[in-house]
């Protein structure tokens, strides 16, 4: 039980802020490219406590962690109306984007970091190269994962602006049963692979290779790679 504790304890900080700012950040940006609809409901705001979902962010993870060793969840979504952005195709990128991008930057923070730890107190050290792991680790996961070119996913979006009409609308299309394949990506092909004997546990098979790649990246930018 005392080990359970410490282990939430190093986890919730950086889960809450890697999947907060997330949402912050493309409120943030809306408002800046001319749609204020996250603004005025007071959401364009780094205060982490204004963007937890308690189940998303927070029970959800936890179990997970723990019982499936892999992270997913949810803040509260930040309203952003496409049609109000000065440049909607193009600016609805540049939203999608931010999430990711503060991802990355939260990541090469944390690990930047590590230079601390041997100054810090003895008592503390575990604890703080600990919780700096799994920030590093969950905001590339949060990044690498967001990125995945379905909508609702920031990369869905970030192709749907990109990609000519001809291909766009389709994928646009898909938006409102995306989260369903992705439920079905994480949990129902695993556990149907489970019984046929198949590892059909897809995402982390393709995104492990992407992020332990980022993360050797991310040591060599701040010094430790």
């Amino acid at each position: 039980m005392e080990q359970a504790l410490v282990d939430i304890s190093i986890l919730a900080l950086p889960v809450i802020l890697a999947i907060t700012l997330h949402e912050a950040a493309h409120g943030f940006v809306a408002w800046k490219l001319g749609d204020d609809t996250a603004y005025q409901l007071g959401r364009v705001t780094f205060n982490p406590l204004k963007h937890v979902d308690p189940v998303g962010t927070v029970i959800l993870p936890t179990v997970m962690f723990f019982s499936a060793h892999f992270l997913f969840g949810w803040a509260k979504p930040v309203p952003v109306n496409f049609y109000r952005l000065r440049n909607p195709r193009r600016d609805m990128v540049w939203v999608a984007l931010a999430g990711p991008g503060v991802n990355i930057v939260l990541a090469l923070v944390s690990d930047a970091l590590f230079h601390v730890v041997p100054l810090l107190s003895p008592l503390v050290q575990d604890w703080v190269g600990n919780a700096l792991m799994v920030s590093v680790q969950i905001n590339v996961v949060l990044a690498l994962f967001n990125m995945i070119p379905l909508p609702p996913l920031d990369g869905g979006r970030v192709a749907v602006g990109l990609l000519p009409t001809v291909l766009a609308r389709p994928l646009a299309a898909l938006e409102p049963y995306g989260l369903v394949l992705l439920l079905v990506l994480l949990f129902l092909l695993p556990v149907v692979g489970q019984q046929l004997g198949i590892n059909l546990n897809l995402l982390p098979q393709v995104l492990a290779p992407a992020v332990d790649g980022v993360i050797r990246g991310i040591d060599h930018l701040v010094g430790l790679g």
